[in-house]
């Protein structure tokens, strides 16, 4: 009799964290951030004693296990809406790799040491530093890496804007200030509040509107 109860439980808390994760939303597991990581834990240990102590009711574990997940989903919805909010859950992007020169002050900031970097780029078949032009330590800890071309006009878009907020290190790199922006802004008739996404690229700036998220 135990061993069908366990068997049971077993089954149930499969299907009912497979459902779960689809109301959680889609991720690959190498791009979960440190707030899904912690409840995916969790989850996981609620399910493990659950199914160890049989002789409880399975509707202890249900209870902390969907309390989780609502918490999950509101904190997700929040920052959705809001880039602080996002920043301080899940961090900035690094930019390691600057026009083929390495950032170590950044390294040493994120804790990201070399070899950690020349393994990442040997996983991406990349022999050495040199061949690589731009290099960035995501927040899931995956390196996005952009290689070097023959073409020396070759110019990568950088972001200015996202979701409402002015990047200003880009904004330096590039050689331009806010009173350019602005100028920017208003000659596409846009307000800062209104783009979601806007980037520079071929002395161009380009402009994404925001969507109203209801």
């Amino acid at each position: 009799m135990v061993y069908f109860i366990v068997l049971g439980k077993t089954l149930f808390f499969y299907f009912f964290i497979m459902v779960i994760y689809r109301i959680m939303g889609k991720r690959e597991v190498g791009e979960l951030s440190i707030m899904d990581l912690i409840v995916s834990i969790f989850i996981a240990e609620l399910a493990a004693i659950s199914i160890d102590n049989y002789k409880e009711n399975v509707f202890i574990s249900i209870v902390p296990i969907a309390a989780l997940v609502v918490i999950q989903v509101v904190i997700s919805r929040i920052s959705l809406k809001s880039s602080k909010v996002r920043s301080i859950l899940d961090g900035d992007p690094s930019m390691i790799i600057e026009r083929g020169r390495v950032n170590f002050k950044e390294m040493l900031k994120q804790r990201y040491n070399l070899d950690d970097l020349l393994v990442q780029l040997r996983s991406r078949g990349i022999k050495s530093i040199e061949e690589v032009d731009y290099a960035i330590l995501e927040t899931s800890g995956k390196l996005s890496v952009f290689k070097r071309r023959d073409d020396k006009n070759r110019v990568y878009p950088l972001p200015i804007i996202i979701d409402g907020k002015i990047q200003k290190d880009v904004l330096y790199q590039i050689g331009k200030d806010s009173v350019w922006l602005e100028k920017a802004l208003l000659k596409e008739n846009y307000q800062l509040d209104d783009v979601f996404y806007g980037f520079y690229q071929k002395n161009r700036l380009f402009l994404i509107r925001k969507e109203a998220i209801k």
